[in-house]
Order: structure tokens, then C-alpha cells, then sequence
């Protein structure tokens, strides 16, 4: 049993115990790294999984030469997405099911539907940058029936915009004693940042509607 708690505590707390792991497995660290960003992203029942955090870390290191830098932003973007893929075809099929359900009123999927026809794309991008709501965004996007090539399109570029961002912040900062003893404020900062459309198209919509 202990053993096992220790895996699991290895794998919530990755980030914590990256420079170690590093350390004692080397190269194996790139597979195990490929693996939680693509379940956290990839899988609804796992955003509790390390994502912003572990990214910067593995910046961090690479500042130190023990990753790579261009191997990690590769290895991320990759990772992120093909979890946001396999999230969609996940959400497409079960929401396939949804629809025929007796138990879910058919308005909702179908308010779904166009959601993600009119807003879709922005919210694929900005939700990348939101803990748990990056998790979710593609299997409802399955479920709303978001066209393929336009899902695939945002996803790769969401992707490409929060490793890079990521990986870049733990590679430039990320050593540095403020920055590492406050990165859940810099999180909320650039989670902040990145509703503030999302808010601009509200507020909007509000005054139209006054």
C-alpha cells in the first residue's frame, strides 16, 4: 500500500519531484512528461493532473540544461494536442448518446451545438489557459458537435500558445526565488488576462441588450 501511495503522490505532485526524477531516470522523464499533459488534457476524469505547474518546471530545468528546451515545447505541444483530440472524439460519441437520451432535454444539446458554432474557436484557445476548464473544453466540443478541421485548427494553436508561454516564463524566470515562491499568483494573472475577452464579449452583449 505504501508503495503505491508513493506512485500517487509522485504522479499529483510531479512538478515537485521533477528535479529528482530527472536526476535518477533520465530520459524517461520526456516519456512520463508526454503522458500526464496528455491525460490531463486528454481525459475528463484526470484535471486534477500537474498542467500549468509541471510545464513550468520543465522550463525551469531546461534553463538549467538538464531538459530540452525545443524538445520540451515539441514534446508538450504534441501531447497537448493529441489529449484535446481524443477529449473531442470522446465527447463526440458520448454525446451522440446524449442526444438520443430520453433523460437530457435534446434543447440543451442542441444550445450546445450552437455555442460552439458561434463561439467555439475563441473559447478552444482561451480555455487552454484555465485549470480543469482546458480539460473539459474539448469533450464538450465533441458533444456540440464542433466541425473537425476547425476544432483540430484552434486546438494545435492553443496548444502552441500556452506551452510556449509556459515552457518560455520557466525557462527565462522560473529560477527565480519570487517567481517560483509565487507562481499560483502569476497562474491567476494569466488566467486573468485570458477571460478578459471573453468578459469584453459579455459586457458587449449586456449594453446591446440595454
Amino acid at each position: 500500500m505504501e508503495i503505491i501511495k508513493n506512485i500517487i503522490d509522485l504522479i499529483l505532485h510531479l512538478d515537485q519531484h521533477l528535479l529528482t526524477f530527472v536526476h535518477n531516470y533520465g530520459a524517461i522523464t520526456y516519456f512520463i512528461l508526454f503522458l500526464i499533459i496528455l491525460l490531463e488534457t486528454g481525459l475528463v476524469v484526470t484535471p486534477f493532473l500537474p498542467g500549468d505547474s509541471l510545464i513550468f518546471t520543465a522550463g525551469a530545468l531546461a534553463s538549467l540544461h538538464l531538459l530540452n528546451f525545443f524538445g520540451l515545447l515539441v514534446l508538450f505541444i504534441v501531447a497537448a494536442s493529441l489529449g484535446d483530440s481524443l477529449n473531442y472524439f470522446i465527447g463526440k460519441k458520448f454525446g451522440s448518446k446524449l442526444s438520443k437520451s430520453k433523460k437530457i432535454n435534446s434543447k440543451y444539446i442542441h444550445e450546445t451545438e450552437n455555442f460552439y458554432k458561434q463561439k467555439g474557436p475563441k473559447f478552444i484557445v482561451l480555455a487552454r489557459f484555465i485549470p480543469i476548464v482546458r480539460t473539459f473544453a474539448p469533450f464538450v466540443a465533441g458533444i456540440g458537435e464542433m466541425n473537425y478541421s476547425k476544432f483540430i485548427s484552434y486546438n494545435i494553436f492553443g496548444a502552441t500558445l500556452w506551452v510556449g508561454l509556459m515552457v518560455s516564463i520557466g525557462y527565462f524566470f522560473g529560477n527565480i526565488p519570487f517567481v517560483k515562491n509565487h507562481f499560483g499568483l502569476l497562474t491567476i494573472g494569466i488566467i486573468f488576462v485570458s477571460i478578459i475577452p471573453i468578459l469584453i464579449d459579455v459586457i458587449r452583449k449586456f449594453i446591446k441588450k440595454k
